[in-house]
């Protein structure tokens, strides 16, 4: 397996990992109302927003952790290139949410 095809390899791990995160937050967020129901305090905004800033580190490391490493390892193209294919399989992931969703309706 070549460098190319294995960058093709790992950044389609990453991509998965995030679709399953957000997956995850999705179904938190779905039975929030019902899990909190039992009153609006000041904790519930701040929960959320708690987990709007973690997801954000969360998320941005599986993008873009592996090519800062690279760049700064000076592995500039392979940098590029592992960052060109996690957003190319996040795109044909989230087509494919898409697609999913107009066959359930």
């Amino acid at each position: 397996m070549n460098l190319k095809e294995n960058a093709m390899v790992h950044s389609f791990g990453h991509a998965v990992l995030v679709v399953v995160y957000v997956s995850i937050v999705a179904w938190v967020m779905q039975h929030a109302q019902e899990w909190f129901k039992h009153g609006k305090t000041v904790f519930t905004p701040v929960a959320f927003l708690l987990l709007f800033v973690f997801s954000a580190a969360v998320v941005g490391t599986l993008v873009l952790g592996r090519p800062v490493l690279l760049y700064a390892e000076g592995k500039k193209k392979e940098a590029l290139q592992f960052f060109g294919f996690t957003l190319l399989w996040l795109f044909i992931l989230t087509i494919a949410v898409f697609l999913v969703l107009a066959a359930i309706k």
